[in-house]
């Protein structure tokens, strides 16, 4: 099998180890064999970006919009095409896959247009005979890291600004899903990148993840909160600005008054959907008293009908997780709150399809409370836990009893409490009446305590991470 490679310096660059893309649908399906980069590889790309950095952030406005309207073009003319790749590999249903490659596109057009009004200001000095300006320059070599959970999604919204704002790239995509990221190179670079604006290594976080901010002048990360940690101390050290998403444990609060079609479906899609593998997935449901035994045991029926199947099949609703450390993580946790006194309502268990696969039913726990270890820590698989409460003063404060603060939901029909509870919750997201996961690509996106470190991504506020204000007095 033929080892898909790097792209350094415009070329493809292959490598001595690789790593097999495996289907977590079928494991008899090796998508390709990916390419191990080395710490050498890095400091390649670095090399290259650095030397391509002058030049693009010298290049007219015009040329990055034009390059980034064309990557935009080309990913909504393949999408199908990448979407049925994208399933393969990570999992999600194919419906899934074709609309995170729509979602990267319309970062991709949305940045198109912003890199044309990149603007400053000019003010009036304190002092006569002087012009004040104040400008944004690009923050140099950007270093971009991302999970497997949204392998073409998450890499566009941190490339698309990087290159749009006149910065260049080097760019590891997770070693799970190695084959989306890369194929999002590729379009680039056809789309008129200069060589050494994007480079691609791929392997693993301790070697190439770990050079690249050894290298770079500012990285961000999404992923785990243990290794953001370690990427947030390493960047400090080297007093780089750093950018890190890390992930939630998500409260759905959910009100006797609510409409109780809508709560139904807001825990539903948000705490099982993409087989739950979001960080913004709701998988702590906060449920008042007086409706919480309807509304488990809708939720309870509704899962049991999920259709849990080959992510390529049509009618599959949930895909399998995707690899083999994920399910035993999943299924730990399962064990865990077992041990800890929770009830499952729904029992998650090991599923066997047609093809050999990381299948996963659903677990929903009753009985749990917020101190339990499933209520503290991301499982980030098909599990989620409801907690009784009170009223909506208990609902409040024991969603924000938590580490954690991405996102937030609740489902009400009272005024009064959605908008103190938009205004209370400690989340950088809120969700009223809606699903805790599901996002615009023009607005910002980030999370408080343990969730988020540095500024906003996406939207106009990626100004803030991916560019350096300059004050210049001018006599």
């Amino acid at each position: 099998m033929t080892i898909q490679g790097h792209l350094i310096a415009g070329e493809w660059v292959g490598g001595s180890s690789a790593m097999d893309n495996v289907n977590p649908s079928d494991t008899n399906d090796i998508i390709g064999a990916f390419a191990l980069g080395t710490a050498t590889d890095v400091k390649n790309a670095i090399a290259a970006a650095r030397a391509a950095a002058p030049a693009w952030a010298r290049s007219t406005t015009q040329v990055r919009s034009d390059i980034l309207y064309k990557v935009s073009s080309e990913l909504l003319d393949r999408r199908e095409e990448l979407g049925e790749l994208l399933a393969r590999e990570e999992g999600k249903t194919r419906a899934e896959g074709i609309g995170e490659v729509t979602r990267a596109a319309q970062v991709f057009r949305f940045f198109a247009g912003e890199t044309v009004r990149i603007a400053g200001e000019k003010v009036a000095s304190v002092r006569p005979g002087i012009d004040v300006e104040i400008t944004r320059e690009p923050a140099g070599v950007i270093g971009i890291i991302t999970p497997w959970n949204f392998p073409i999604a998450i890499p566009a919204w941190k490339i698309a600004p990087a290159l749009a704002y006149g910065n260049t790239v080097v760019f590891k995509p997770a070693e799970l899903t190695p084959a989306s990221g890369r194929m999002l190179v590729d379009i680039i670079q056809k789309a008129g990148a200069p060589a050494g604006v994007v480079n691609l290594v791929m392997g693993t976080g301790p070697v190439v993840g770990q050079a690249i901010i050894d290298g770079v002048d500012a990285v961000t990360f999404t992923g785990s909160v243990a290794t953001g940690r370690k990427v947030v101390q390493a960047a400090a050290a080297r007093m780089i600005r750093v950018q890190c998403e890390m992930g939630g444990k998500n409260p759905l609060v959910v009100l006797d008054d609510a409409d109780f079609d809508t709560a139904v479906n807001c825990a539903v899609d948000g705490s099982f959907f993409q087989t739950g593998q979001r960080c913004t997935a709701s998988s702590r449901l906060i449920v008042t008293e007086g409706i919480h035994d309807r509304f488990v045991a809708a939720v309870a029926e509704r899962l049991d009908k999920l259709v849990i199947d080959h992510s390529l099949k049509p009618t599959t609703q949930v895909g399998p997780v995707v690899d083999q450390r994920q399910l035993d993580q999943d299924l730990k946790y399962i064990d865990i709150g077992e041990k800890e006194g929770a009830k499952k309502r729904v029992s998650g268990q090991r599923l066997n399809r047609e093809t050999p696969g990381f299948y996963l039913s659903p677990t929903l726990f009753t009985e749990t409370n917020n101190a339990m270890r499933i209520n503290r820590e991301e499982i980030f698989g098909p599990v989620a836990s409801v907690i009784r409460v009170k009223n909506y003063d208990e609902a409040l404060h024991v969603a924000n009893d938590t580490d954690f603060g991405l996102s937030a939901g609740i489902v009400t029909t009272s005024q009064k409490h959605a908008r103190h509870f938009q205004a209370n919750i400690q989340s950088g997201l809120t969700m009223v009446n809606l699903a805790t996961a599901g996002l615009d690509y023009h607005v910002p996106f980030g999370g408080r305590k343990g969730s988020s470190y540095g500024p906003r991504e996406q939207g106009r506020y990626a100004a803030e991470f991916y560019t350096i204000v300059k004050t210049s007095y001018v006599a």
